[in-house]
């Protein structure tokens, strides 16, 4: 029988608990090197990723040094770390978690080829996503394009139970050398804003679990309703931890199942959205330019405007546009890292719709300062608001920000939670953002507030002036 070592490549799943290419490899009895590695792929992210990311690292290595064993950092080129490692250890195997985005796949499929061309074992597992994108299917063979059909052909399915997490795993002979993660700075790009975003952070597989438990026991019942109230703590925050691995979806799904189960009158609801991830991740599997171009053709005539630098798109990206909803939102992504969901669709609208910008810029900016940020779920949330992307609802809506404030912040407290200009007693999370936020834009909490830059009703008729003109 072989028993040479298998390197275990940790990406974006940062686990012990049901994790397939642990699992396996734990049952052969072989020693494991796990990796992780800050090659192409980690160093294309933004700040705030990068910086999430580094956290995560660090956690898992003291969860893999509780059970024996060490997480081994590398960088550079994946193909070369790897080969070296596989030099150095005398690894007859590498295996990691699949990933399906394009990034990912122009990076590990070389890499599965040239492992395989040297002699060793090469190999990807499940664990990324419930239902890998080439198993669900449409009644013809082909794959979902609107995420109702989706959901129906999911709900019922069994996802596998979640697998236990190793009590131990085999160590090789010699460790091979290890980077010290504070070297790779992952941090660095977030300047003084590290700091402010660091106390909003939960970090690692047990306070993902801790998270998770918490919404379900005092949260998911009222879920269906408060989920859309951006001052109210309605929903579960897991996409933090799900976007590194921290948790597995299995693990989510099956929980709220039983929740479900128990009667629990939001958790179904809460599944449908564990399977949106799922739907983005299917779509990027099989319409990979869902991430970098339209994913609906006819758009690509549409004269969005490219401007990175005009003031509107500026002031949208400082959180100045003059309206409220808009702004808070942005605030609370400077502030935290996150964005509340129904934040993230009224920002993208009014900078697709209200201000005419194409929406690869704000995919961009969300990109560089969001800590769960995803590269399926941002694209297929930025193309869904700018009504190029798989939306069953007709391209032209355009969500109002003002009477959706009032529909969903009836109270103001989200309003005073994020924008400090105007109060005479600003929050303690409102003055944050001028922490958070570049000296260089020279912002303070007693400037006034600023006149909205497009109205609400005028930006409205702007892009439906737009649409007509293109007769989609």
């Amino acid at each position: 029988m072989d028993e040479s070592p298998i390197l275990l490549w940790f990406r974006r799943d940062l686990r012990l608990s049901d994790h397939p290419a642990l699992h396996a490899a734990a049952e052969t009895g072989r020693p494991i090197v796990p990796v992780f590695l800050s090659d192409q792929v980690v160093a294309g992210q933004g700040a705030a990723p990068r910086f999430r990311l580094g956290l995560s690292v660090e956690a898992h290595g003291k969860a893999l040094r509780e059970i024996g064993s060490q997480l081994i950092l590398r960088r550079g080129n994946a193909l070369d770390c790897l080969k070296g490692l596989v030099a150095e250890t005398g690894a007859g195997a590498v295996w990691w978690t699949r990933l399906y985005d394009p990034e990912a796949r122009a990076r590990d499929e070389p890499v599965k080829a040239a492992l395989k061309a040297d002699g060793i074992e090469a190999r990807s597992f499940p664990g990324h996503v419930l239902f890998e994108p080439w198993k669900v299917e449409t009644g013809t063979g082909g794959f979902y394009r609107v995420y109702t059909p989706f959901w129906k052909a999911v709900r019922v399915r069994d996802p596998g139970a979640p697998l236990p997490a190793p009590g131990r795993m085999a160590a090789p002979e010699a460790w091979p050398a290890s980077d010290d993660l504070t070297d790779w700075r992952l941090d660095a790009d977030m300047h003084r804003g590290r700091d402010v975003v660091a106390a909003h952070v939960t970090v690692g597989e047990g306070a993902a679990r801790d998270r998770l438990g918490t919404f379900l026991a005092e949260k998911v019942q009222d879920y269906r309703d408060t989920r859309d109230l951006p001052g109210v703590d309605g929903t579960s925050r897991l996409s933090e931890n799900l976007t590194y691995g921290e948790m597995s979806t299995r693990t989510c799904w099956h929980a709220a199942a039983r929740a479900m189960e128990e009667g629990k009158a939001g958790a179904e609801k809460f599944l449908q959205e564990i399977v949106w991830r799922d739907f983005a991740y299917h779509l990027v599997h099989h319409t990979p330019e869902l991430t970098s171009g339209n994913w609906r053709p006819e758009w690509d005539a549409f004269p969005w405007d490219r401007d990175a630098t005009r003031p509107e798109v500026v002031a949208w990206q400082r959180g100045r546009t003059g309206m409220e909803f808009v702004d808070a939102a942005m605030r609370e992504m400077y502030v935290t890292g996150t964005m509340h969901n129904r934040g993230r669709m009224i920002v993208a609208s009014y900078l697709t719709k209200h201000l005419m910008t194409h929406w690869k810029i704000g995919l961009d900016w969300f990109a560089e300062h969001l800590i769960d940020w995803d590269p399926a779920a941002n694209a297929m949330g930025w193309q869904w608001s700018a009504g190029s992307g798989p939306d069953a609802t007709p391209y032209f809506r355009v969500f109002n920000p003002e009477t959706q404030l009032e529909k969903f912040d009836r109270d103001g407290a989200y309003r005073h939670a994020w924008i400090a200009e105007g109060r005479s007693r600003p929050s303690a999370t409102a003055l944050s953002y001028f922490d958070a936020i570049p000296k260089r834009w020279r912002l303070s909490a007693t400037d006034p507030y600023p006149a909205p830059i497009v109205g609400a009703a005028e930006g409205r008729q702007r892009a439906l002036d737009a649409y007509r003109a293109r007769d989609f």
